[in-house]
């Protein structure tokens, strides 16, 4: 590692210094607990910087993590510990939360839970919270926004944000425009604490304005939130099912979009990504039948290296890998990691 990596994020330093220790052996605990769950698990590499010959790694060192959601039915049953001791085992760096318990086993403070994943090395990342809810006391930005805000702060999250869409008043174009003003509120305020507010996008969010049907909503969103407070998390994954199911508009005149060209535009703006992958079915609704991330069509060695390139690109973002409802979650998580760990910028 370079004094210039350690010297400008002391908290990475740390990480990769306590996995370059704890290797494989990491794990240990966690395998004792879960028996053969998970199927052989090879640790990660420890190293981050390509050996004579071979490209550089795609995958930022540092900054892969996961989604929670895809392991709710891990942290349900074993709890965080041992969930956290298996993603430091398979070369995991962060986590991105869906919630503060999953149904965990056993109650868990946030004070708890931030040292937990500290133990691991794992740096909580960011989280996913509802934008809104018909009950007044819901934990949600609307109408808990101070704490929600107050839960993050407390976890040490750099990123708040929610994977609703913004269709609180519907889909026109001025329903769109009233959630962003909203979205704008919610991204001053956590600007304040020093957090970046995020949204996460499914693929309705690149339909079509019902009163507008030549405007695609999504771009309604990047116009009128402030690029300064609100954030983007693009799934991968939904953003080329958007592709594939909104690239005709309703009278079907062709309106094509390159998900990757709206991260190119304005990098800055998508701190996170899911990485997500599917199988390319054109006889599936959404064009994709969803697999673990390495086993798909989309090709996230080009979409990474294309990010990275951009000013500030390789340290800038975060990748969380997720599956909505994976065969076997500790399996999902191994493979994924294993995937983009060994993708390289030339041939390895």
């Amino acid at each position: 590692m370079s004094r210039s990596t350690t010297n400008s994020d002391p908290e990475l330093a740390h990480r990769l210094s306590r996995r370059g220790m704890l290797g494989v052996a990491a794990g240990a605990t966690a395998a004792a607990l879960i028996g053969a769950a998970a199927g052989p698990a090879a640790a990660a590499p420890t190293t981050t910087t390509a050996a004579p010959g071979r490209g550089r790694p795609v995958l930022p060192p540092g900054r892969l993590g996961t989604q929670l959601y895809s392991l709710r039915d891990k942290v349900s049953t074993l709890g965080f510990a041992p969930v956290f001791a298996e993603l430091e085992r398979y070369g995991y760096d962060e986590i991105e939360f869906a919630g503060y318990t999953q149904g965990s086993a056993g109650p868990i403070t946030l004070a708890q839970l931030k040292q937990l994943a500290r133990d691991h090395g794992l740096n909580p990342i960011g989280s996913h919270v509802g934008y809104y809810s018909s009950d007044p006391n819901a934990y949600t930005f609307a109408q808990n926004l101070t704490k929600v805000l107050d839960d993050a702060q407390a976890l040490g999250l750099k990123h708040i944000g929610t994977a609703s869409g913004p269709f609180r008043y519907g889909a026109t174009v001025d329903a769109w425009k009233r959630a962003a003003e909203e979205f704008n509120t919610y991204g001053a305020a956590a600007r304040a604490r020093g957090m970046k507010f995020y949204q996460h996008n499914h693929a309705e969010e690149f339909s079509f304005a019902a009163d507008q049907p030549n405007v695609r909503l999504y771009d309604v969103l990047l116009a009128e939130t402030d690029p300064e407070l609100v954030h983007l998390e693009m799934d991968i994954y939904w953003a080329y099912v958007g592709q594939f199911r909104f690239s005709k508009r309703v009278d079907g005149t062709p309106a094509p979009f390159d998900p990757l060209r709206y991260v190119l535009k304005q990098p800055h703006r998508y701190p996170l990504f899911h990485v997500k992958d599917g199988v390319h079915d054109e006889a599936a609704r959404d064009g994709y039948r969803m697999v673990d991330v390495g086993d798909g069509d989309i090709d996230y060695k080009r979409f990474i290296s294309s990010v990275n390139k951009t000013q500030g690109g390789y340290r800038g973002h975060h990748w969380q890998t997720e599956h909505d409802n994976p065969v076997e979650s500790f399996a999902f998580a191994r493979k994924s990691s294993e995937h983009l760990h060994s993708l390289c910028e030339k041939d390895c």
